[in-house]
């Protein structure tokens, strides 16, 4: 490819060209002339007037270039003990099966299927199911709570609904039908069927509107590949937004393959038949992208794993996965990693496993710091990588492209920018920040083939919360500042969406819930920095006049109503009732003084503090552990 310099002045200086030839690993029904399309700036299209399908790529391309008897996708889940490898040729039946399922319910090219299924084979079949029809899936996170699905339900208006019976989060069954039964009822728009993939740990009772996973399928013929525009969407992910509605990042087909497929050897150095464990989820981006979609364009071998890193049943699971797959490339969360090394600090369970296949370890969802890296490093003896993109741009925006040229690592950095990505960080009047100094984080328009296009049904949305700004860029939401070599700083939020173990979750959403209890006045949820998770938020709320409750038994209730507003995704087990919250003189809550005061930093009192009387009082609550918290299961 190059050196560095070269590739990333190529994608900058003539991306029309640079993306064309990327363009041509692909297989296209119609193949593009044209690369983007700037006639509707600021929403920009990618190759235009090309057509394809997505599943062909994905999986039939392989089985015709005579690779069908290759491993696809490997299923391990040690939740129920069970192992299973499908290769290319039977990953392509089942996928064709399924989506002949959804044909004869009446799924056809843009009609919309939201998948609600834990970490299982049949998750990835339905999503690649919905692709080979033309059909539009959004998968949202197994176990989400019923209003927080509902809420999706009535934003993508499904057609049909694909869940299972149940999930299983480390020990615990979790029943997902009574979930989805719930947020159906809570929901406007009623899908017209449900499909009901049946799990032996607990089976579910099926309604008149309920269909068999199995049975529907044993009944359907299988389905051919639709060719689609390369600007139709291909899913939707919801993702959380500052009002507490979440927002739908739009995928489109052509982008989104060719800026994947290119990444897998670029940025991953991951090849056809070469393996890539990724362990995360299909409800978040890096399951979209890096456990279903990217490794099967490229031809890999991908791992689906149905288990924690820690737990399920000890701290060596990862390094057990590695081994027995000849894993090549690992991408992960920090996270998962301080959980690993939490409970086995020294990395003695690597001993029992032959971890010499692999070469990489790739870390995103949040920052990753220091410590956790020289300790990675020092433990596998491989480049651990930290990288940084978004749900929004679904794929990396800063890297260190292994693939292409790999530099020296500056720990706290992600590296450099990727080719087609033009990162900028301006100050608060739009002015260009001097190296090293912090500022807000921004992409120069175009973006590049993969990231979103818009959102779901707004438009007006997407140019407020990213375009409107700063002219001509895109705002990431994260500040931080690049240094004089080029490297990237991410730093932190700029909005009031937290980042829980690689989650991202909205403060918002957590203050609706708890405003919606009958004894709030008002509340404020803050992110603190955690060393386990990144961040966890703690909620502090004023009661209203003349509540004669107790303050344990209110907070209490208010961990439990985020929970089942939210889900237990939300790790909202810290609630303090105060005697009042500091505010500016228009009434606006201060909550980064109060982040930065709960993260122990001398924070000094705003000039438009309305009594800084609050703040003062509200000091040592901040810094200290909640005298009324609640610690939550």
């Amino acid at each position: 490819m190059g050196t560095y310099e070269d590739v990333f002045r190529a994608s900058t200086e003539d991306p029309e060209s640079f993306w064309l030839t990327a363009s041509e690993a692909i297989d296209w029904d119609v193949t593009p002339r044209r690369a983007l399309d700037s006639s509707g700036a600021p929403f920009y299209r990618w190759f235009p007037d090309g057509r394809l399908n997505v599943c062909f790529n994905a999986l039939d391309r392989h089985v015709e270039a005579g690779r069908g008897g290759q491993p696809a996708l490997v299923y391990d889940s040690p939740v129920t003990d069970t192992r299973r490898t499908y290769t290319y040729g039977q990953l392509k039946d089942e996928v064709a099966a399924f989506a002949g399922a959804l044909a004869q319910l009446g799924v056809g090219r843009g009609d919309r299927v939201v998948i609600y299924m834990p970490m299982v084979p049949e998750a990835a079949v339905a999503m690649l199911a919905c692709a080979r029809i033309g059909a539009v899936h959004s998968v949202v996170f197994g176990g989400f709570a019923p209003h927080e699905l509902a809420l999706r339900i009535d934003d993508a208006t499904p057609k049909v609904v694909v869940s299972a019976s149940c999930g299983i989060e480390g020990k615990r069954v979790i029943a997902y039908k009574p979930l989805l039964d719930r947020a159906i009822e809570l929901a406007v728009h009623k899908p017209e069927k449900r499909v009901i993939l049946q799990r032996p740990q607990e089976p579910a009772a099926l309604g008149p509107d309920d269909l068999d996973w199995a049975g529907l399928v044993a009944a359907a013929p299988p389905a051919d590949c639709v060719p689609v525009a390369a600007t139709d969407p291909l899913y939707i992910l919801y993702t959380s937004g500052t009002t507490g509605k979440p927002k739908g990042v739009v995928r489109d087909c052509g982008g989104y393959a060719v800026a994947l497929l290119w990444s897998m050897g670029a940025v991953y150095d991951v090849g056809p038949g070469e393996t890539m464990f990724t362990g995360s989820d299909v409800g978040w981006v890096v399951g979209h992208s890096y456990i279903v979609y990217a490794p099967l364009l490229a031809g890999a071998t991908t791992v689906l794993y149905e288990g924690k890193p820690v737990g399920t049943p000890d701290a060596g699971q990862f390094w057990r996965v590695a081994a027995d797959y000849r894993v090549k490339t690992m991408f992960t969360a920090p996270t998962a990693f301080r959980a690993i090394r939490k409970e086995d600090p020294k990395g003695a369970l690597t001993a029992g496993y032959d971890l010499s296949h692999l070469r990489y370890l790739f870390l995103a969802g949040e920052r990753l710091d220091p410590e956790t890296y020289h300790w990675a490093s020092a433990l596998l003896g491989v480049p651990v990588i930290d990288h940084w993109w978004q749900t929004e741009t679904g794929w990396p925006i800063v890297a260190n492209p292994v693939g292409i040229e790999a530099a020296p690592v500056k720990p706290g950095s992600p590296t450099r920018p990727l080719p087609g990505w033009d990162v900028r960080v301006l100050d608060p009047s739009g002015e260009p920040a001097p190296a090293g100094v912090d500022g807000a984080i921004v992409v120069k328009l175009p973006l590049p083939p993969g990231a979103l296009p818009t959102l779901w049904n707004d438009d007006d949305r997407y140019i407020a919360s990213y375009l409107s700004a700063y002219d001509g860029y895109y705002l990431t939401g994260d500040s931080g500042h690049i240094d004089e070599e080029g490297y990237v700083f991410v730093m932190g939020r700029t909005d009031d969406v937290i980042n829980v173990a690689g989650h991202r979750l909205s403060t918002g959403s957590m203050e609706e819930a708890l405003a919606a209890h009958p004894d709030v006045a008002e509340c404020a949820v803050i992110g603190v920095a955690d060393e386990l998770k990144g961040q966890i938020p703690r909620g502090f709320v004023v009661l209203k006049a003349g509540s004669d409750r107790e303050p344990g038994e209110v907070e209490a209730e208010l961990v439990q109503l985020v929970r089942e507003r939210i889900g237990a995704v939300a790790a909202l087990k810290d609630v303090t009732v105060v005697a009042a919250l500091p505010k500016t003189r228009s009434g606006k809550i201060l909550r980064k003084t109060m982040r930065g005061i709960a993260d122990g930093h001398d924070e000094p009192i705003p000039s438009t503090v309305d009594d800084p009387g609050v703040i003062e009082t509200l000091r040592p609550v901040l810094r200290s552990t909640c005298p009324h918290s609640v610690n939550g299961p």
